[in-house]
């Protein structure tokens, strides 16, 4: 017998749902709320969550990751309305097993419950991970062990793999890590940097070439194709390259077969590609500027990186790994921390993500190399004004309100650069109070706004901007 759980405030679909569970067999829990659904999720176990986007006390969406990272990890099934067409979108992107459209009827009820019992049952017969190789990858949150266990899947195949994630992520550590837990651990790891290759030498440094090929070219020499022969290539921000490159990757992707500039005999190579883009690849097909058909070669697996701001969790672990070893590297006293340090990490929105936390460590250290135990007021204004702001204590008058940021070398920002931060920064100032006005509740805000829960939904996970639990 699985348990089910309905988070939904409709009486009448209790009812509907508690016939429909007794004939499949099945154990109903009802909760009409967020906050009953909380106490059923700590009370009961929980198989799978039919979980409704509307509730009386807030948006269904923000109860996510509380259920995934519950003592059960039950399956989430989103109920949503036809009146919310995003929400759909949102339930899969959420990392949902499924999504059902109102009205629900037993059909389409049955079907994605049976199959989101049948995966949870192999799930449990699976044998554990084997214990990884992380590369210096930190943190063991819902979202680092979902894509630990990606990496796992890809080191255990060939399969070529598209690692996604905003700047700073973590993406070539990732990539390392598949690379050193594979058969082809033993040979090279090579790195691709896109966005640096020039157009003139690609063949060249692709492909290598022989001796006499071009002026300059006074001996052999292999390109990271060869190099790469046997291991991996890691081609990093893949969305940088242009359409010609994109044309020469793909030539050689297909057979694995190529010809050093100036020789008239072909090689192969045998390796395992890996790429990471910071880009929506897909977007950019779909308007012409990224090959379709290298994107279907790339996207086998996907793991998608989630940002800092969404993994609080692992913020502990990854500032103290960090000062750790910038204390070994400048030959400096371990530091101490006040928790409120970490604390206001947590609450900070990171926009760069890991490699900004790593900054922000060095920089701390090195301005206050003499404290052995830090506190909030050691970190950075910036992150400490945003901090505080979030929490509703220091309030910008809207004649100070910070516009986008100046170059350090006082140089003009580009107009689209400049427009985009200013619009940044008009949006996050009207989402936050926003929040202030509707006092966090996802359903006030829609109304006061006119968007719709959904796409609110999603600003408020890009800024960083926590909804009332």
């Amino acid at each position: 017998m699985a348990h089910i759980l309905l988070i939904d405030d409709d009486a009448i679909l209790r009812e509907t749902f508690g016939s429909l569970m007794r004939r499949l067999g099945h154990m109903l829990i009802w909760a009409g709320s967020m906050e009953e659904g909380r106490l059923a999720l700590a009370r009961d176990r929980v198989d799978v969550v039919l979980l409704d986007l509307r509730l009386p006390d807030g948006y269904g969406l923000d109860l996510m990751e509380e259920i995934k990272s519950s003592p059960d990890s039950p399956e989430v099934i989103i109920i949503t309305g036809q009146e919310d067409p995003e929400g759909a979108a949102l339930a899969i992107k959420s990392g949902a097993w499924d999504y059902i459209q109102k009205p629900l009827t037993p059909n389409r009820v049955t079907l994605p419950l049976t199959r989101a019992l049948e995966y949870r049952a192999q799930k449990a017969a699976r044998r554990p991970r084997a214990v990884l190789k992380r590369e210096a990858i930190v943190g063991g949150g819902p979202a680092m062990e979902a894509c630990l266990d990606l990496v796992a899947q890809a080191a255990d195949s060939d399969a070529s793999v598209l690692i996604t994630g905003e700047t700073g992520t973590g993406k070539e550590l990732f990539a390392r890590a598949i690379h050193a837990n594979s058969a082809r651990s033993h040979s090279n790891f090579v790195v691709v940097d896109c966005a640096a290759l020039p157009e003139t030498l690609v063949e060249s440094v692709l492909f290598g070439h022989v001796k006499g090929a071009f002026t300059g070219a006074d001996r052999d020499r292999d390109g990271l194709f060869k190099l790469a022969d046997g291991g991996t290539l890691f081609l990093d921000e893949i969305g940088e390259l242009s359409p010609g490159i994109q044309k020469t990757f793909l030539r050689v992707l297909q057979d694995g077969r190529f010809r050093p500039v100036g020789s008239k005999h072909e090689l192969s190579s045998d390796f395992r590609l890996v790429a990471a883009t910071n880009r929506d690849l897909s977007v950019m097909a779909a308007i012409g500027s990224f090959r379709e058909d290298l994107l279907y070669r790339l996207r086998t697996i996907v793991i998608t990186l989630p940002p800092l701001r969404e993994r609080p969790e692992d913020i502990k672990a990854l500032a103290s790994h960090y000062m750790n070893r910038l204390c070994e590297r400048y030959r400096l006293p371990t530091k101490g921390f006040a928790e409120e340090f970490f604390q206001a990490l947590a609450a900070y929105s990171w926009p760069g993500n890991v490699r900004d936390l790593f900054g922000t460590m060095e920089r701390v250290l090195l301005q206050y190399r003499n404290e052995p135990v830090l506190y909030p007021k050691h970190l950075p204004d910036e992150i400490r004004i945003q901090v505080l702001r979030a929490a509703g204590v220091c309030e910008t008058p809207e004649s100070f309100s910070p516009g986008p940021a100046e170059p350090a070398d006082g140089s003009l920002t580009p107009w689209k650069e400049y427009r985009r931060q200013a619009m940044e920064t008009v949006e996050r100032d009207y989402l936050a109070e926003l929040l202030r006005a509707s006092r966090g509740n996802v359903g006030r805000a829609a109304a006061i706004s006119g968007l719709s829960p959904s796409r609110l939904y999603d600003l408020f996970r890009k800024y960083g901007l926590a909804t009332r639990p």
